[in-house]
């Protein structure tokens, strides 16, 4: 049975952000990082393979692990080779490396090459499989012949191409400031380096392809300099390059004929706070770093996404929407929406989990902004959030999957969560909250303050379902619940 696309894609409780998606047979797989639920600091968990048929994107399959951390020479791992020099900046003593953003590519022997970086550590290491999302086994490094490594950009957020013309490996990470260990390093912006067919030795020198903030200044990247989270996809005669910009929560891109570019700034794709979106100043939803790439499908495009829970940094989670490419191959920016992979927007009927919700903002709209932690690091506190903080949480509750029951905390008088979009036949007579709390919501249409079209009170300190009157409503709208009164959580809608 096909199963309804929601953002975000995979099952709650999983956190896959900094996704790269590819079409490898008749199955789209996704490689990312791993967060660990309401973690402590980025990618704490071993890499995990997640799959779906290219003909039904919402249902996903788990592959398991496919690679651990212990599996890098540099944490551990038996090696017979000389491990090449490497910066360590930020080394936690006792603690293995966490395993960052990475990225896959078939390579030209048929086999899958992973490429990834530890964290701080600045050079790339590289596994392979003979499937997509099989048992990964450390190959080696990406070195020059004689073992060095070219000390220009941050060995940083890999993406690997592999064409008929060659092997293109893309990195950087181009901070306005210096971390500790990069002092000596040159960071024009995002490099690219042509690998041999062994995929991992470096046969040409470094180029910059998009100018980071060191460079950007005068140049088309100045408004949105490439931060960090290379991607990269050719769809007919275009390459395409994603990142993350200095502003964190968007994806831009940048377009060239050839894959050494340099890559021609075209503009933003997607933010995980909606900023920009038609002349869109404030946050429809707390923001922080973003990461992704474009893949196509049966003939669509669709760009895959992050965005964060908890009200902090460190437990992300994977979403995807569609794009479209016009004729002169640039893409518009896209609105964050709740049914990314549906193929269209959800039906009015049966009930929806208020975590896919993809508007959530607090009654001072200028106060949605950075989530927290975005610096942290291992053995970091944990900063505390903002009382006035709406946010997705979960608690334990063994009547879901994996005891783990999702839902939206913090509800106060001001507070909106919406959904985008449901389509209604014009046939639903009732509405039904899942709340927890003392207070009021409104339930509107197209807009936060739009037609309202439902009223509840909840008075229980328990979760309690109240079932209300929904007004006569026909056609697609984005749905919001607002607090109006009190302080509520809110767990579900359903329509009837």
């Amino acid at each position: 049975m096909k199963t309804f696309g929601l953002n975000p894609y995979l099952p709650y409780w999983e956190n896959v952000p900094d996704g790269e998606p590819h079409v490898f047979g008749d199955r789209v797989y996704i490689f990312g990082s791993h967060d660990k639920q309401d973690g402590n600091s980025f990618c704490e968990e071993d890499y995990v393979g997640w799959s779906a048929s290219i003909n039904d994107l919402g249902n996903w399959r788990c592959e398991g692990v496919i690679y651990k951390k212990e599996q890098d020479p540099i944490n551990g791992a038996s090696y017979d080779k000389e491990i090449p020099a490497y910066d360590d900046a930020m080394d936690a003593e006792g603690m293995l490396h966490n395993l960052y953003a990475p990225d896959v590519a078939q390579g030209p022997d048929g086999r899958y090459y992973l490429y990834y970086a530890l964290d701080f550590v600045n050079v790339i290491s590289v596994a392979v499989c003979d499937t997509p999302a099989g048992q990964y086994e450390f190959l080696g490094y990406v070195t020059r012949a004689d073992g060095s490594v070219p000390n220009i950009g941050r060995w940083f957020d890999p993406a690997i191409l592999s064409e008929e013309s060659g092997n293109y490996l893309y990195y950087g990470f181009s901070p306005s400031f210096r971390f500790p260990g990069m002092e000596t390093l040159e960071i024009p912006g995002a490099m690219m380096v042509k690998l041999a067919d062994d995929m991992h030795t470096i046969i040409s020198e470094p180029v910059c392809v998009a100018n980071g903030y060191d460079t950007a200044k005068g140049t088309d990247y100045e408004e949105h300099p490439f931060f960090e989270a290379s991607s990269i996809r050719k769809f007919g005669e275009w390459y395409y390059f994603v990142y993350s910009s200095q502003q964190m929560h968007e994806l831009c891109y940048g377009m060239s004929k050839t894959p050494e570019g340099p890559f021609e700034f075209k503009g933003v794709i997607v933010s995980n706070g909606d900023i920009g979106y038609q002349g869109n100043e404030l946050a429809t939803s707390y923001y922080g770093n973003n990461h992704g790439g474009l893949v196509e499908i049966n003939g669509k495009h669709y760009i895959f996404w992050h965005r964060h829970t908890h009200g902090r940094a460190f437990s992300r989670q994977g979403c995807a929407d569609e794009v479209q490419i016009l004729e002169d191959g640039t893409i518009p920016q896209i609105e964050m929406t709740s049914c990314g992979l549906n193929d269209g927007a959800l039906p009015a009927r049966g009930k929806y989990e208020s975590y896919i919700a993809c508007h959530l903002t607090e009654a001072d709209r200028e106060k949605v902004g950075l989530v927290l932690g975005m610096g942290g690091g291992p053995g970091d506190s944990r900063p505390e959030l903002p009382e006035s903080m709406p946010y997705i949480t979960e608690e334990r509750d063994e009547n879901y999957e994996h005891g783990c029951k999702p839902y939206i905390c913090n509800m106060r008088t001001g507070v909106v969560a919406g959904f985008k979009c449901f389509e209604f036949d014009g046939t639903e007579r009732e509405i039904v909250l899942e709340l927890r709390g003392v207070g009021k919501v409104e339930v509107s249409v197209d807009a936060p303050d739009g037609k309202i079209v439902a009223e509840a009170e909840n008075t229980s300190e328990m979760w309690n379902t109240v079932s209300v009157e929904l007004k006569k409503t026909k056609g697609v709208h984005a749905l919001y619940v607002k607090c109006v009164d009190g302080k509520l959580d809110f767990a579900s809608v359903e329509m009837k």
